[in-house]
């Protein structure tokens, strides 16, 4: 019998590890990602008050098209820097989720970058 190696709790672990060594607050606050086959998910978290200031995702009523893709990553990370740039947030540090920096989280983190956001 061979034994499958769980991916999502190995991502699990990478995360807390990385969660130990970074925080937002609210001048600087964490930029979140989290990914599904189908869906990506972002937001910026003041984790000093513990509450979420901004959010984007590709579950949104506005949002046209397949979310499981590399342009529907992008596209999530310019809308959550336009709304950033609405509450004038213009820092934030990116927290990866444990997820490997490739593919749709790297072009969420662009995406942000061209909207405005700096990390």
């Amino acid at each position: 019998m061979v034994n499958k190696p769980n991916t999502n709790k190995a991502r699990q672990a990478r995360h807390k590890r990385v969660r130990g060594k970074i925080s937002g607050t609210a001048d600087c606050p964490r930029l979140n990602v989290f990914r599904s086959l189908q869906n990506i998910y972002a937001q910026l978290v003041d984790d000093a008050k513990g509450e979420t200031l901004v959010s984007a995702s590709t579950v949104e009523k506005d949002f046209e098209g397949y979310g499981g893709n590399a342009s529907a990553a992008r596209k999530v990370g310019e809308l959550l820097a336009q709304r950033a740039a609405e509450k004038k947030i213009t820092r934030c540090v990116f927290d990866r989720g444990g997820y490997i920096y490739h593919g749709r989280v790297q072009e969420l983190a662009e995406g942000a970058r061209e909207g405005g956001l700096k990390f």
